[in-house]
């Protein structure tokens, strides 16, 4: 197995807390310690520095708790972005700050015609685009994506709250391997999903919820979450090395470490 060196955007929590539910992991009464958020955190971009990767970093802006999850700020693909649209309020403010950050990186910006929460729901699968819809991205952005991108999008349907974005149920570990949690997806998307990948991982649903599947590949090594022991163990059978950080605090709201991280791809990588 190869590395692909990558290039990632991120954003610190400076101002992570939860203080509104907009999605089942959080609860508003539960203590945050945001200094422990941003320690996790550090360890996660250390740990991408360290394996040779290059991170690019966006300003957090006060107000904005879950600005911290960066992949939710677009897609971007072949020196084009497609900017977002969130479908709650309380994040709304984050999509022209992104927006913003991928004018000034030099790339061709489309904005959103639908609900589209960018590489949450977005992921480059090997020749194909896998858009989850059901509960944020809104189905008929996949349209609008196949049309920006070039590449056919296929439509997977999430169906269990609890793994609200395709990044909490599904991770690309290379452009032939994915791994997910089958009970995450509809009876169609499963199908879909077998055809694809008759390979795949199957994650069981102990390292699920402790969002396990939000990990970040580069082909070689995995980042995931440090709590998902099983996943990790059927990962190194099949020849990757995994890489557990412990992003309890961030879990709170819901994210890991793909949930903190965009991919800038510089081409069709």
């Amino acid at each position: 197995m190869d590395a692909t060196r990558q290039r990632f955007l991120m954003c610190r929590p400076t101002y992570f807390a939860v203080d509104y539910a907009i999605n089942p992991w959080m609860d508003p009464t539960a203590p945050v310690d945001v200094d422990l958020a941003n320690r996790q955190w550090e360890q996660l971009r250390q740990t991408y520095r360290d394996l040779g990767h290059t991170v690019e970093e966006i300003t957090p802006l006060p107000g904005l708790p879950d600005m911290v999850f960066a992949a939710n700020g677009g897609t971007v693909l072949g020196g084009r972005a497609m900017a977002v649209q969130f479908r709650d309020p309380q994040r709304a403010d984050e999509a022209p700050a992104y927006r913003a950050w991928f004018e000034a990186a030099g790339l061709e910006v489309h904005d959103p015609k639908h609900v589209n929460e960018g590489e949450g729901d977005i992921l480059l699968a090997g020749g194909h685009l896998l858009a989850g819809t059901g509960f944020r991205t809104a189905h008929p952005a996949h349209a609008q994506l196949q049309e920006v991108f070039g590449y056919p999008v296929l439509t997977m349907q999430l169906v269990d709250p609890r793994f609200y974005h395709l990044d909490t149920a599904l991770t690309v570990l290379d452009e032939h391997t994915v791994a997910y949690l089958p009970e995450a997806f509809s009876p169609g998307s499963q199908a879909v999903l077998r055809r694809l990948f008759p390979d795949a991982v199957l994650a069981s649903m102990a390292d699920a919820v402790v969002l396990g599947l939000n990990a970040v590949s580069d082909g070689q090594h995995v980042v995931l979450p440090a709590q998902a022991t099983g996943l990790a163990a059927q990962l190194r059978e099949r020849g990757y090395q995994t890489i557990g950080i412990d992003l309890s605090e961030l879990r709170k709201a819901g994210g890991g470490p793909k949930c903190c991280t965009l991919r800038l791809r510089q081409g069709g990588e």
